[in-house]
């Protein structure tokens, strides 16, 4: 695929000292003037209101206030490339997933991929690497880590954390993290999915002023009512928009837009752009939603991102009407980086590096002795990241446990990627396969190899199949392999962004020929991982109980 280049640097010097009109939308006088804007080295000059009548709009640039760049299977620059069509100038970024395969060299090869495109993203500190103890990583960052990243890299927060149980039972580690971020100054995320109450108060009142895992309006409300900010959250596999948007009409200065997990096919479509749209069109207030988009967290993180101010740096976007939000032009810094329906920043590739240092499995590795028939069986839910636990009966054939695919229940393994181990071993019901298995080195948080399948031989070949092309995704439908390499950490791809959202559409729709209902089942699987969010998980030293935060038996005890 040829990718179109110009040199940003350039196209800067051409766009020096430039004048642009229409209809500016003022988001703190709450008022739509017609005007013109004029632009001097990258900074708004002045802005006058103007009579000449020019069908077109401009907006702040948006925001998006919690990402995980990895999620999208590419590297920053080819995240802003796409990213910048839908009028998105800035992110919250959270280095997470990459800190947990390369530790604090995965970070800095973050920053510096970002740092060679006109983009504006604000890198924060991974503050749980691992994110439990009761999974293998691939790095750790310590308190001393943390410290170097805030001093020397000059990242601008510490990222969600997501041990609430260590905030609320202060742990020692967890809760020298949050006062070395306090005593620097830095904003703390959070991520406390259902938390309520005491417990609540406790996670807000160690300095933790952030949440995008509400799910619930009136667990956001009572956050609300304690201090916090609350994301609405609508990525591809986690949805709360609909559920969390009435809060805008009676706490606007409180509320932020987020993915926080967008992959390529979705970043494609539309990113905050569209959820500005879908409230709109509901009927809420254009002045607090675009300023849920922007002002909110500028003023929030204190961020380097100008709101259409005189003497605010050139940051805008120029649509054709305010309704549908489709984006004409965007600019950063006073540079036009999506113009005339192209994007203007360059394509980049980067060196491969990744990890995988596991040996290849056979079948004998993934058996399931059947001490007795009842098991408990993660329970999957479409469009959610939290799952739950389901107590079946199963049966046993010649002494092993097998899956019931007429009952849709699966087996679904975690296998440590960094050092040689045993596989962990479990059952799902959800993924739907009537044949065949996928795999995936994108399994939050830790990213060891994950997979799902019907048959044993299915699964073990596409993890065998994974293992051989050292990371990515694999759909394997018991005769062919379908996949995509993910060079960069087994997260992302060096390709161009709308290639990759072309083929990961393909292998999504190729798992849904094979019997899925999900919408997302690579990002779903990728969150059968995530020992954070509650009920029951999967990591690579077994079961999870996310409740009692706590590992636990497949088996029940007759």
């Amino acid at each position: 695929m040829k990718v179109q280049k110009t040199k940003y640097k350039s196209v800067y010097m051409k766009y020096k000292e430039f004048t642009i009109n229409g209809k500016i939308v003022d988001v703190f006088n709450r008022k739509i003037i017609q005007g013109e804007i004029h632009v001097i080295n990258g900074k708004i000059d002045r802005i006058n209101e103007a009579g000449k009548q020019v069908n077109k709009f401009i907006i702040p640039g948006l925001i998006d206030a919690h990402v995980h760049i990895e999620s999208s299977m590419l590297i920053p620059s080819e995240f802003a490339r796409i990213a910048v069509r839908h009028g998105t100038i800035a992110t919250i970024s959270d280095p997470h997933e990459i800190a947990n395969v390369l530790g604090k060299e995965g970070i800095r090869f973050m920053i510096r991929n970002g740092n060679k495109v006109p983009f504006k993203f604000y890198f924060g500190v991974p503050s749980c690497v691992p994110a439990t103890n009761y999974e293998t990583s691939g790095a750790k960052i310590d308190l001393n880590d943390i410290k170097e990243l805030f001093i020397h890299d000059k990242l601008k927060y510490l990222s969600e954390v997501m041990n609430f149980p260590g905030v609320i039972n202060k742990d020692k580690e967890v809760m020298g993290k949050i006062d070395l971020a306090k005593e620097m100054d830095k904003n703390i995320d959070g991520h406390a999915p259902g938390l309520r109450g005491k417990d609540l108060e406790t996670y807000i009142f160690s300095g933790i002023t952030t949440d995008h895992e509400c799910t619930d309006i009136d667990e956001a409300r009572e956050k609300i009512s304690k201090g916090m900010k609350i994301l609405i959250r609508e990525g591809s596999a986690a949805k709360n928009f609909d559920e969390l948007i009435p809060l805008m009409k009676d706490h606007p200065d409180d509320m932020m837009l987020c993915s926080d997990d967008l992959h390529p096919d979705d970043l494609i479509k539309g990113h905050i752009n569209l959820l500005i749209s879908k409230a709109l069109k509901a009927g809420y207030d254009i002045f607090d939603i675009i300023r849920a988009a922007s002002v909110v967290p500028v003023l929030h993180y204190n961020l380097d991102v100008g709101l259409l101010r005189e003497g605010d740096r050139a940051d805008f976007v120029v649509l054709n009407d305010l309704n549908n939000m489709i984006v004409k032009e965007t600019y950063i810094n006073g540079i036009p980086v999506f113009k005339d329906n192209r994007t203007m920043i360059d394509h980049i590739r980067e060196a491969k590096t990744n990890v995988i240092n596991c040996r290849p499995l056979n079948v004998q590795d993934i058996l399931v002795r059947g001490i007795n028939n009842k098991i408990k069986v993660i329970e999957v839910f479409d469009g959610q990241l939290y799952t739950g636990k389901q107590i079946v009966k199963m049966d046993i054939q010649d002494g092993y446990i097998k899956t019931d695919p007429d009952n849709d229940i699966l087996k679904i393994i975690v296998y440590n990627r960094y050092r040689q181990s045993v596989p962990a071993v479990g059952f799902i019901r959800g993924f739907g396969l009537k044949k065949g298995a996928i795999a995936s080195t994108v399994a939050h948080d830790s990213h060891n190899i994950i997979a799902v399948g019907m048959k044993d031989e299915e699964i073990v070949r596409a993890v065998n199949r994974l293992i051989e092309i050292k990371g990515g995704i694999i759909v394997f439908d018991g005769t062919t392999y379908d996949e995509m390499n993910l060079d960069i950490a087994g997260l992302m791809s060096n390709d161009d962004g709308t290639y990759v959202a072309q083929l990961y559409q393909r292998l999504n729709e190729k798992v849904k020929m094979l019997g899925s209902p999900l919408k997302a089942p690579f990002m779903t699987l990728s969150f059968m991982a995530l020992l954070v969010i509650p009920e029951l998980k999967i990591g690579d030293k077994g079961l999870f109980d996310v409740s009692e935060f706590k590992p636990t038996n497949l088996f029940i005890d007759e």
